[in-house]
């Protein structure tokens, strides 16, 4: 990886501030399958004893002054600025995405940590008029206590940091369990936490496989907390597990994205938003438009110019310049992609884009005119390079289609028509909506669907929320 401070690349598991060292499992780069590491595959036991590490370590963290906890989280976000490179240089080789995406993955990731700083400070309660007289009741917040954070491979950075600094700058301690797919990431960003003077405690991360963790993370009476990002059916899982302990939850789940074109949007610009989320990261995102609908009297113009910018991205190593989709995370995702476009070509769909011959672990882009509700595409997340076309003619026929899933993470559309802006908006059933454009993640604005999609909201003055508990306390005797 040619890193500038290889100890940023860690193969160890972070307990209490002692790291772990132990070669269970590999960590691979999905873009030539070769070996990166080896990591410990934690047991149990060692997430007790992580849970503890957070228990004791919270006595201390949550006595701090917000301008405390803030500005240790600032020197954690300068430290991200400072070594941002090697960051994104890891993130690429164990993840696979281009270099460029990484970095800004990187930068994404670190803007939640500078935003949460800022939040720290602004933790206020309120003062309650009693109806009794002599009285007082002040709303005070607390934090919630220890945390797990549970996080996927697709964003091993950014994933972690929009969970983590909300819950540090509200005073609560973290136990962490990133993908085994892509834990380095993760545990660079404990490198830096313990840099910037973070106490030991404070953060914990579990590497491995994740059902001895889980279990016991969603056992455990001592986690108030689970945040967790990936599939609704794990997500129900853990809702499931933790329900005897009655853990506050924050669930991002599954999506499936509509991305509408009305007859009257700028075509330019809807391709552009199309390619943005579209084939961002590969397609490997849980807000990537599933489904394009776009209206007939715009439908051939945008297919011609969406496949004319699809031909032309470049696939290979995250690594080589000018690389705009890098490999697939393994080989079951490329076995889903192959047979999405297999069952769409079987019903009907056909392919626009030209064919590439590639290496194995690479998804060819591709846009497949001709799609319909019928076809498994059109109500499971590809999670790839894969964009297939649905053609309608009214807009009550698009929104019928668009929120007949039982999703409701992101949606998008395209119009200059500002009452139908108003209308398709507001009749959109999803937690994040995008007019007029195909970015919908920021660290000020709430992130979070509805419905299948999951509970919670992360970022902005919601995301801090999450980590905080509104107390009563009432005053007699004044």
């Amino acid at each position: 990886m040619k890193l500038d401070d290889p100890d940023l690349f860690r193969q160890a598991a972070l307990i209490g501030g002692q790291w772990i060292s132990r070669p269970d499992m590999e960590v691979t780069d999905p873009a030539t399958g070769e070996a990166l590491g080896h990591i410990p595959d934690c047991s149990a036991a060692e997430t007790t004893e992580a849970i503890a590490a957070a228990e004791e370590a919270l006595k201390d963290w949550r006595t701090r002054t917000h301008a405390e906890r803030a500005d240790l989280l600032m020197r954690w976000y300068q430290l991200m600025l400072d070594h941002a490179e090697d960051l994104a240089r890891i993130l690429t080789a164990e993840q696979g995405k281009p270099l460029q995406e990484a970095r800004g993955e990187i930068l994404y990731g670190a803007s939640f940590v500078r935003w949460f700083a800022e939040e720290a400070r602004r933790i206020n309660g309120a003062i309650i008029p009693s109806p009794v007289p002599g009285k007082k009741i002040f709303a005070m917040k607390e934090p919630v206590g220890v945390c797990a954070i549970i996080t996927p491979w697709n964003f091993p950075n950014a994933m972690i940091t929009r969970k983590v600094a909300p819950g540090l700058a509200a005073g609560c301690t973290m136990v962490i369990k990133p993908s085994d797919f892509t834990p380095c990431s993760a545990l660079a960003l404990g490198v830096l936490a313990e840099r910037a003077g973070i106490p030991k405690g404070v953060i914990n991360i579990l590497t491995g496989r994740p059902e001895a963790i889980g279990s016991t993370l969603t056992g455990s009476a001592v986690v108030r907390k689970l945040s967790f990002t990936g599939s609704t059916r794990v997500g129900a899982m853990l809702a499931e597990q933790c329900a005897p302990t009655l853990k506050k939850l924050s669930l991002e789940l599954g999506g499936n994205a509509p991305f509408i074109v009305f007859d009257d949007a700028d075509l330019e610009a809807a391709v552009e938003g199309a390619m943005a989320s579209k084939f961002r990261n590969g397609g490997q995102t849980c807000v990537c438009a599933n489904r394009l609908l776009v209206q007939s009297g715009i439908h051939d113009a945008f297919v011609a110019a969406l496949t004319a910018r699809v031909d032309a991205l470049r696939v290979g190593p995250g690594t080589e310049d000018g690389v705009e989709i890098g490999p697939m995370i393994n080989n079951a995702a490329i076995d889903k992609i192959t047979a999405h476009v297999a069952d769409a070509f079987a019903k009907g769909a056909t392919r626009m884009t030209r064919s590439r011959d590639l290496p194995a672990g690479y998804a060819d882009p591709v846009v497949l005119a001709g799609a319909d509700t019928g076809m498994l595409l059109a109500d499971e997340e590809t999670f790839g390079p894969v964009a297939p076309i649905f053609r309608f003619e009214t807009e009550e026929e698009a929104l019928r289609i668009a929120n007949g899933t039982p999703y409701g993470l992101a949606a998008y559309f395209y119009t200059t028509d500002m009452a139908r802006a108003f209308r398709v908006g507001e009749a959109l059933e999803f937690g994040l909506v995008g007019l007029n454009t195909g970015a919908v993640s920021h660290e000020v604005s709430p992130f979070g669907g509805v419905k299948a999609s999951g509970l919670g909201r992360e970022g902005a003055r919601e995301g801090i929320e999450e980590y905080l508990e509104t107390k009563a306390l009432h005053f007699g005797g004044i």
